[in-house]
């Protein structure tokens, strides 16, 4: 993980809809930008639907709330559709952004173990230095967790 204090990484990965997102172009607001393992699974979709609920309150905090998988830009389409998600979902196949947090880590499940992300939230000032970290994060508590820090 991250430490607090230091400049964001910066990236470019495209969304659920193809188009370009920068860490740059976010600076003047604070960025939530939370990592998950894939897409309409039952934790990765209650912290989404969460983060939806919620998400005229972040916006109100001046905040944007930015998901980030290694599912394709089409797989994270079907998902933004499926459950009404208002925000931005980036695309990271070639595991750039999400090496570069350090959310790629080895997993065990079942006595197997593989790489995978590890649920990981970061709270972005707008200056794009990380002011929050949180990692192996519960995904149903998530998003209420990272609109109070925001008061």
């Amino acid at each position: 993980m991250l430490e607090i204090g230091t400049k964001a990484p910066a990236f470019s990965l495209p969304d659920q809809n193809g188009d370009i997102h920068t860490l740059e172009e976010y600076r003047g607001k604070k960025v939530v930008l939370y990592f998950y393992p894939k897409d309409s699974t039952s934790g990765c979709t209650k912290q989404a639907c969460g983060f939806a609920d919620r998400y005229p309150q972040f916006l109100e905090k001046d905040a944007v709330v930015i998901g980030v998988s290694k599912d394709s830009v089409k797989s994270h389409k079907n998902f933004e559709t499926k459950y009404s998600l208002p925000f931005t979902i980036l695309s990271d196949t070639e595991l750039s952004c999400i090496q570069a947090y350090d959310v790629w880590k080895e997993k065990k499940m079942y006595g197997k173990t593989s790489m995978g992300v590890v649920r990981t939230t970061y709270l972005i000032d707008e200056e794009g230095i990380i002011i929050k970290a949180f990692d192996k994060v519960k995904a149903d508590e998530n998003p209420e967790q990272m609109l109070k820090e925001l008061s």
